[in-house]
Order: C-alpha cells, then sequence, then structure tokens
C-alpha cells in the first residue's frame, strides 16, 4: 500500500523532518520495535555521515565496546570507482573519517582503510574524498592492487566457495568494520554489506564463473566477523549501479543502518532502498542464502531496532 508524504512521515515516526526525498511507501524498517537495552539494529535519519554515525554507536554503547586500547583496526568502505561522493558509487568519507576518529579516541593503535578496487587504486582513493579524510583523521590507506597483499583462508562452511585469499590487513587486525554504500548493481541487483566482501578478497573471478550469490553468502561465513556493519545510506545509487552513469541515478536519503547482523542489516537496507528500486529482498539471493548459512536473519520484525530522528 501506498501512502502520502504525510501518512508515511506518521508512519515512520519522522513528521518534521526535512527529507531530501518526496513522500515514498512506508518504510518498514525503521518501524518502532525498541525493546530497550543493546538494540540489534539502529536506524538513523536525517542527518549529516559523521553525526548519524555518532548517534548510532552511542546507541550501542560507545565505540569502546568494540575497539579496545591497543586494537589493530580496519575499516573497510567501498572505494570500487574512480568516482566523487556524489555520485554514490563509493562510501561517504564524511563517515569513514568519522569512524576512523572514533576508533582512535577509543585507543586503536592503529586503523587501516583500503579495497580492492575496480578501477584504478590511486584514483580511486583520491577521487573518492576517502583518501584525504581518512589520513587526516588518522588512518593508514594500504594498496589492494597485487595479489602479494593476500594470504589463503579456508572457508569450510562455505557450500561452493571453499577458500579464498583475504587481504593480510584483515588477517593480522584486532576488528575490523564493514562499511558499504547502499546501490543498485547489475549482477546481484544490490550491492550492501554482504556484497562489500568482494573488497577484501583477491580471487573474486571465482565468483562469476561459479555462482556469484551463493559465492557471496560463502565468503561471509569467514569465521573473523565484522565487529558492526555500517551501512551508508546518505544517498543511494537506484539506477545504473554500480558505478552510475550521472549523479541523476543518485537520490539524496541521508539515513544509517548499523548492525553485527549483516543478514539482517542487508535486508533493512534492501528495503529502505525498495522505495527508490522497487528490488526486493527475494530478488537479492545472496541474502536468503546467507540466512541459511545461519551468518543471521531476515526477519527483522523480530529484532530489536532502535530509531533515531536528528
Amino acid at each position: 500500500m501506498k501512502l502520502n508524504r504525510k501518512e508515511f512521515l506518521q508512519t515512520v515516526g519522522f513528521a518534521g523532518t526535512a527529507l531530501a526525498v518526496g513522500g515514498f511507501g512506508a518504510l518498514d524498517v525503521f518501524a518502532q520495535n525498541d525493546r530497550g537495552g543493546t538494540p540489534d539494529l539502529v536506524a538513523v535519519m536525517g542527518g549529516e555521515p559523521d553525526f548519524m554515525f555518532q548517534k548510532a554507536i552511542e546507541s550501542l554503547g560507545g565505540m569502546g565496546r568494540f575497539v579496545k586500547r591497543g586494537n589493530k583496526v580496519v575499516i573497510k568502505p567501498n572505494i570500487g570507482w574512480d568516482k566523487t561522493p556524489e555520485m554514490a558509487a563509493n562510501t561517504n568519507p564524511i563517515l569513514v573519517g568519522e569512524m576512523v576518529k572514533q576508533a582512535l579516541a577509543a585507543g586503536a593503535s592503529e586503523v587501516v582503510v583500503f579495497d580492492l578496487t575496480v578501477n584504478e587504486w590511486r584514483r580511486c582513493y583520491e577521487n573518492s574524498g576517502i583518501e584525504a579524510v581518512a589520513k587526516d583523521a588518522g588512518a593508514k590507506m594500504l594498496p589492494a592492487n597485487d595479489e602479494r597483499y593476500f594470504k589463503e583462508v579456508k572457508l569450510p562452511q562455505g557450500k561452493k566457495l571453499k577458500s579464498a585469499k583475504f587481504h593480510e590487513a584483515l588477517l593480522a587486525c584486532d576488528v575490523w568494520f564493514n562499511v558499504p554504500i547502499l546501490k543498485v548493481h547489475g549482477g546481484t541487483r544490490m550491492t550492501i554489506a554482504m556484497k562489500n566482501y568482494m573488497g577484501i578478497i583477491w580471487d573474486r573471478r571465482i565468483f562469476h564463473s561459479t555462482d556469484l550469490q551463493q559465492c557471496i553468502a560463502d565468503v561471509c561465513t569467514w569465521s573473523k566477523k565484522p565487529a558492526l556493519n555500517v551501512v551508508d545510506a546518505y544517498r543511494i545509487m537506484k539506477a545504473n549501479g554500480p558505478q552510475g552513469r550521472s549523479e541523476a541515478d543518485a537520490v539524496l536519503v541521508k539515513a544509517l543502518l548499523v548492525s553485527p547482523d549483516i543478514v539482517a542489516v542487508d535486508t533493512a537496507s534492501t528495503k529502505l532502498a525498495q522505495q527508490f528500486t522497487n528490488i526486493t529482498v527475494d530478488d537479492v539471493t545472496h541474502i536468503g542464502k546467507g540466512q541459511d548459512l545461519k551468518l543471521g536473519t531476515t526477519n527483522i520484525d523480530s529484532l530489536n531496532i532502535k530509531r533515531i530522528k536528528v
């Protein structure tokens, strides 16, 4: 059922918020289901990327709950494309910078940021805006353009993908954060947290030649799970993903979704994006395959969800 703008705002509890989009259907992902205590998923809407992360991490107990003094931390955004932030092809640099600052403030001994890019990696790092902001915040930017940076790891729980070569920074770190941007994708329909794993491994061509959707789920069975999956939905790419053709392919939503449950956050994010893409969770089959592998739940109504209006 489609709602008009007033009904939509009342339904999700954001009446009075200046949304950057018009009146679309109900965002059930933001339905209040706050049972108190630490939430399973936090949905923030209406602010800038850094402030929304501040509110989200505060509701989850602060960055110190995840990063301990002396920890080596990896923050893994999507930096795959030689595109500016307005295109919504890469994770918002302001979000990445805030996460670096928070990790260092919590006592991290170092914070590393990297991605295995599709376009030439130096241009991606620079033109995404992520390199400058991350370095300014105190992080190290590492390359991922050579197989020598990757080491093979077994994936015994994988159905079709039984091993993969993971970036050495992830193997060496104490904690890592998975920080994708929410956007459409020609091959997988949506690319969010699960798909973002394809930027931490070297041999991803195997995915396309085997079973792309199953391999995405399989690689997420790696035992070293991210502390949090932080989905950047400040701008959503609604067409011509994963790199886009123009700024018209992006819509300004000003949202952020955060959860340790990778299946739940991808489910919630897909439901959010459905307002602009008409792509359902069932269309993104690696999400259901992730639930089959017991990586999380697609039943987000069963979760303790905290929504925050800023």
